[in-house]
């Protein structure tokens, strides 16, 4: 024990630290503890056998610190003798005398360096930036007009007085200097929408960046209307600010005046496909078709239109019965003008979902998916996609035996891949619906481990789901019960699940399922688009079971139906924030800081 307790009395001394140390964790050592009486000694040796600049700056520092002014002094000096180039050096000696109150001194220096200017733009460039990174801000200023002049429009220094004037805050100036680069130089475009991008923040309501760009850009569209460049600018200035009405209506005019074929046009299309805007997709897609079958996108927007109201349907879930049966009637004559072919697919299995999952036209669905299994040269992977979709269909008739057998060819042949994944579990859900508990968990706990996250988490889910509630009463009626009711469902027979659901709740009083059938409720309720009710089951939730494992489940369906159905932001952050503060330990909470940031911005403090 005395050994041991010398040994320890040893490891903790300092001079045993000082002689088994490296001069270089020495001086770090002292240099971090404030010791810089002592660091000074080390940083001296180590600069003097490896000279780089980290090693410079600490050993400078160090001598400053100790006020030891004639050697740091000398240091410096010798530092710019040997560095002529490096401006840096120059501006930090200037910084010394002031430090020293030998403002003239200083003075004298800074102003020699703009005095001895020549029109090298690396070099104003360099003596620009040492004098903005030593917050030397009037003096960097001096070296940029003194350079513009010097170098007139060889090189403007656009970028430059931007960053000066964005520091500055001076919003308006740092907008000329971009605008006015594009002028002489358009091949800048995409660089400069990505510094603008930075510096104006475009998820506030109300942004004066914002309207000084929006005027500057309108007012160069007016003055020269046949630049291409602003009115680019001023499309992509729209699609930042979210306003995709205006950037169509920008857009198709130019595309108009450019005669275009409606390649801008589609391709704005496709972006407000990917931001949800689908209203506003449809109108580009339709106004690139009307321009008539010649042209080059025609085909692309066609496929396109049909697709963006797809998502319409399969994600808003908001249409009436004559639109659904416009959009199955403009799917129909795409696939009798193209036919039915490997390229079509998509087309045919779209067609399908909707047809069985929207219309109530299970058995035509399944006809038109079983002929695409019949199409020459389909690959492995379209035969499993259409499989997939017609095993979808069979359970929503009620043939789940027949659905599983094609989930279990799918597993089969892609039994590696994310497809393959997804059909396993599918198949463990049929198993879980037939009240094979035990069977379907098997199944489940292979697919934690996914590399499909989606899929990994709604396997460990439902796992859970049937280890929490399987067995709690002694015939196993509520989990059957459960299973029971969330297959009807799946098949859109809402109204006996929801039969079932209250049964539980009546026989089983206070039983550990209740949230999970306020959250199914909430689910029948989304698939019907009714979003008001799915709201009100899953505050029900939060009310009575806020400590449970579906609260954050809860909140973050909130938010998402706030944002992306209701459309009041405002809310939809409000439960953001609840996960954020409440939940921490959630899975959703990188998406949810990343949606509260979208909505209230980036530069929110209350994160």
């Amino acid at each position: 024990m005395k050994k041991i307790l010398f040994f320890l009395l040893l490891l903790s001394s300092p001079i045993l630290f000082a002689q088994g140390g490296s001069d270089q964790q020495l001086a770090q050592h002292y240099y971090s503890n404030g010791e810089f009486s002592k660091a000074v000694t080390y940083y001296g040796r180590i600069f003097a056998s490896d000279p780089n600049k980290f090693n410079f700056n600490r050993y400078y520092d160090c001598l400053v610190k100790t006020e030891n002014y004639k050697e740091a002094e000398k240091l410096l000096k010798k530092q710019i003798s040997q560095n002529r180039s490096e401006q840096e050096y120059k501006v930090m000696l200037g910084e010394f005398y002031e430090l020293r109150s030998e403002t003239d001194k200083a003075n004298k220096i800074y102003d020699d360096l703009i005095d001895e200017l020549t029109a090298n733009p690396s070099v104003i460039i360099d003596i620009y930036t040492a004098f903005k990174t030593k917050g030397k801000n009037d003096y960097a200023y001096k070296t940029l007009e003194k350079g513009r002049k010097l170098l007139k429009n060889s090189f403007p220094l656009n970028f430059q007085f931007a960053e000066y004037y964005s520091a500055a805050g001076e919003t308006e100036k740092m907008i000329d200097e971009y605008l006015n680069l594009l002028d002489d130089q358009p091949n800048y475009l995409e660089t400069i929408k990505s510094m603008l991008g930075n510096q104006i923040d475009f998820t506030q309501n109300s942004s004066k960046e914002y309207e000084i760009l929006r005027q500057r850009l309108l007012e160069r569209v007016q003055k020269k209307p046949n630049e291409s460049v602003y009115s680019d600018m001023i499309v992509w200035l729209f699609i930042q600010k979210k306003n995709f009405n205006a950037a169509l209506l920008q857009v198709e005019a130019f595309d108009k005046r450019e005669e275009g074929q409606g390649r801008r046009v589609f391709d704005l299309g496709t972006i407000c496909v990917e931001n949800k805007e689908y209203e506003v997709a449809r109108k580009a897609f339709i106004y690139v078709k009307q321009l008539g079958e010649d042209k080059l996108f025609y085909y692309q927007a066609e496929n396109a239109l049909l697709n963006t109201r797809f998502l319409e349907v399969t994600t808003n879930r908001n249409y009436s019965k004559e639109e659904l049966d416009n959009t199955i009637a403009e799917y129909k004559q795409a696939l009798e003008r193209v036919g039915k072919r490997r390229t079509s697919l998509p087309l045919v299995i779209e067609l399908s979902h909707i047809q069985a999952f929207y219309a109530n036209q299970a058995p035509e669905a399944i006809s038109n998916l079983e002929e695409a299994l019949k199409i020459p040269g389909l690959t492995d992977v379209q035969k499993a996609e259409t499989k997939m979709q017609l095993a979808d269909i069979l359970v929503l008739k009620g043939d789940i035996w027949e659905a599983s057998l094609l989930y279990m060819q799918i597993e089969t042949d892609f039994k590696y891949e994310p497809i393959g994944h997804e059909a396993k579990f599918k198949n463990a859900r049929i198993f879980y619906y037939d009240g094979e508990f035990d069977f379907a968990k098997s199944q489940l706990s292979v697919l934690k481990e996914s590399t499909s996250k989606l899929i990994a988490n709604d396997a460990m889910q439902l796992s859970l789901l049937i280890t929490d509630n399987f067995g709690l009463d002694s015939n196993y009626r509520a989990m059957t019960w459960f299973a029971n009711a969330d297959l009807l469902i799946e098949q859109h027979r809402f109204d006996e699940a929801f039969v079932l659901f209250d049964s539980i709740v009546k026989t089983f009083p206070y039983h550990s399922l209740d949230d999970e059938i306020l959250m199914k409720k909430s689910r029948a309720m989304q698939l019907q688009g009714k979003w008001t009710e799915a709201v009100n089951y899953l505050e029900e939730l939060l009310k009575y079971h806020s400590e449970d494992i579906l609260a954050d489940d809860a909140l973050f369906q909130l938010g998402d139906i706030y944002e992306n159905k209701l459309h009041d932001k405002e809310k939809a952050a409000e439960y953001y924030k609840r996960i954020l503060f409440d939940y921490k330990g959630s899975l959703y909470v990188v998406e949810a800081r990343k949606r509260f940031r979208a909505i209230r911005g980036d530069k929110s403090e209350e994160i």
